[in-house]
């Protein structure tokens, strides 16, 4: 059964580690990830991630919206960066809104005024973006995406009201569910609500989760059981799941 991880963080794991996890995580079904970048630190060794293991990672460049905002230096070798490294980069991300930082919560404004700098990037460079925009900062994201014309986003652990989950998807747009579906009956609702196509499987990874992953370093592996979930609220096979997930995720960021 393969699976791509749709949204992690692989310059976070250990870089002695890179080699033996990749092959493991290949051994168990996994045929690529999709991994983001928190910085222009993290996009520059997400770009050499990219370099060593082409078959395997999709490169996401942008700047986690849950920090301080950027200097005005490093947005702007961000934005050369992503114009510049065109051919290596399949998305613009982790970009979006902060919720749970108060710091940066109180700078809201000037992040929206970021994320649509980095949506007219991506329709620029014709680049999905990977987006951070939860609860009510969901629908704001989403309008800066219409304002801007994007079209392909997708919105990684989602957490919205129905209403904007709705709205997300009559627009076309993707959204990831993380092992939680595995233990929080809200993220078995939420995926109940997106249609196979737009529907991805993500871990997140490094950061942890609970249920049965408590104790656990997270690896995409954790994708096998959260598409038994998907397989069970959608009433269809194990196998029929994990491939329309790589197919919606291959359909928004490339087929390699």
């Amino acid at each position: 059964m393969e699976c791509i991880d749709a949204h992690l963080h692989l310059d976070q794991y250990p870089e002695s580690d890179t080699d033996k996890l990749i092959s493991e995580w290949r051994k168990a079904g996994i045929t690529g990830v999709v991994a983001v970048s928190m910085n222009l630190a993290s996009a520059y060794r997400t770009l050499e991630l990219k370099r060593r293991y082409p078959d395997f990672v999709y490169a996401a460049v942008g700047y986690h919206p849950e920090q301080s905002l950027p200097s005005l230096l490093e947005r702007e070798e961000l934005f050369s960066l992503l114009r510049k490294e065109r051919e290596m980069i399949d998305a613009v991300g982790e970009v979006g809104l902060p919720h749970y930082q108060a710091d940066a919560v109180k700078e809201t404004e000037a992040h929206c005024e970021l994320l649509d700098q980095f949506a007219e990037v991506a329709v620029e460079l014709a680049l999905p973006l990977a987006l951070h925009a939860v609860h009510d900062k969901a629908q704001i994201a989403l309008d800066i995406l219409l304002k801007k014309g994007v079209c392909k986003a997708h919105f990684h652990w989602l957490k919205a009201p129905n209403d904007v989950v709705e709205k997300i998807v009559r627009h076309g747009y993707y959204v990831s569910i993380t092992p939680e579906i595995c233990y929080r009956e809200r993220d078995r609702h939420l995926a109940c609500r997106i249609p196979l196509p737009q529907l991805l499987l993500e871990t997140d990874g490094p950061w942890p989760h609970n249920g049965p992953f408590a104790g656990q370093v997270t690896t995409p592996v954790f994708l096998r059981r959260s598409v038994t979930v998907v397989a069970e609220l959608h009433d269809i096979s194990v196998e029929a799941a994990a491939a329309a997930s790589v197919k919606a995720t291959r359909d928004l960021y490339g087929y390699k």
